[in-house]
């Protein structure tokens, strides 16, 4: 079972993604999932990524079918624009350049397919002077200047993993605009090239921070803010058996609630926002949750809107009863991950399972009698995950 079905929001929706690493194949899955029929065009012969899981595990192939072609030659290069006549969006996510030395680039696929949309992932976009240079998540949150926020007050910046770059800065907003190019042919009849780059989108998550900037509510510097660990009331504890809890109680109503439940005297209630107290509010919530485990907190707290939370790890997550009951892990076949999300009322999207090897191109109107041919050939590789 490799295709997560066709019965999502996204069902008849064909897509060709290029093998990468990354922001291209979250979104194809994704897609998948919602209901896009995805196969995934492997480099013939060529290795896997340094994560190189095993296929029930797989997420970069789940819910796809995939192909391995010989891009390099002029037979391949051929049959993938005849692949691409038959799509609504191709997916590709190399460096600027790549897929036009191929000889599928954007001007040439749009001559053969004038209603595609051409979704192109790249770190620092298709033009500009760092265009063509290598980096990985990290280094375009440190050229949006998102990495400078984040990690403690007089300590470094820390990779928040790569879920800022690659995943909400990357694949969030290249699914945005191909979904958007979409809608819009759909009044022009015509395709387009979206051109998603990881500086932009990391840059655009945080736009409200330029924002709080200009009106003087934010000043530059870890951990001086409220949403960046400087605030006592806006951060994370260790509690007496080392875990530790979140603590976001922002508004005066729940820092009240979460006062009177920790407790804490009256003065910090009433002087919350008082910058001046903080290090001594700081202290003395730190004091108080080094009292008591994790758990013990997490009970206290559990009905109450005073927004402190245990800190769980992946794995407890999963346990978790309130996720439990949410459903927002599903296990199948020993493999425990998130469901697919977004929820649709009518167009439930479907987890996907392991890729499918064998891809019939009858639909692109390649016989099996050519496929064997371009088999003998080299040009396609063996069906192999």
């Amino acid at each position: 079972m490799g295709s997560a079905g066709g019965s999502g929001p996204l069902s008849g929706l064909t897509v060709i993604e290029m093998a990468g690493l990354g922001p291209v194949p979250l979104a194809g899955l994704m897609l998948a999932e919602m209901g896009a029929d995805v196969l995934r065009v492997e480099r013939k012969n060529a290795g896997r990524a340094f994560l190189d899981a095993p296929r029930e595990y797989d997420l970069e192939r789940h819910g796809r079918k995939f192909l391995k072609l010989d891009l390099k030659s002029p037979e391949g290069c051929a049959l993938l624009l005849r692949l691409v006549v038959g799509v609504d969006v191709l997916l590709e996510g190399f460096r600027p350049g790549v897929m036009e030395r191929l000889g599928a680039g954007p001007e040439v696929a749009l001559k053969r397919n004038p209603r595609l949309v051409y979704g192109r992932m790249t770190g620092f976009g298709q033009d500009g002077p760092l265009s063509a240079r290598a980096g990985h998540d990290l280094t375009y949150l440190a050229w949006s200047g998102v990495l400078s926020m984040i990690g403690p007050k007089g300590g470094k910046p820390l990779p928040p993993l790569n879920l800022v770059g690659d995943y909400g800065g990357g694949t969030m907003f290249l699914l945005t605009g191909v979904l958007a190019a979409l809608f819009e042919r759909e009044r022009s009849g015509k395709g387009q090239v979206v051109d998603a780059a990881m500086v932009d989108g990391a840059s655009m998550l945080s736009a409200p921070f330029f924002g709080f900037m200009a009106a003087g509510f934010w000043h530059e510097g870890r951990g001086q803010n409220l949403l960046d660990g400087g605030a006592p009331f806006y951060d994370t504890y260790e509690t007496a058996d080392g875990g530790h809890v979140a603590v976001a109680c922002l508004e005066p109503q729940f820092f009240a609630e979460f006062a009177r439940l920790l407790p804490l005297e009256g003065r910090f209630v009433e002087g919350q926002y008082d910058r001046a107290l903080w290090p001594e509010m700081r202290a003395a919530i730190a004091a108080r949750f080094r009292e008591k485990s994790r758990d013990a907190w997490a009970a206290l707290f559990e009905a109450t809107d005073a927004c402190v939370a245990p800190v769980l790890s992946l794995r407890e997550a999963t346990e978790h009863p309130y996720n439990r009951a949410r459903a927002v892990h599903q296990t199948r076949d020993g493999f425990t991950r998130p469901a697919p999300t977004p929820r649709f009322a009518r167009t439930h999207s479907q987890r996907a399972g392991p890729a499918e090897p064998a891809v019939s191109l009858s639909r692109f109107g390649i016989s099996d009698e050519e496929r064997k041919t371009l088999e003998a050939a080299g040009v396609i590789g063996e069906g192999s995950v």
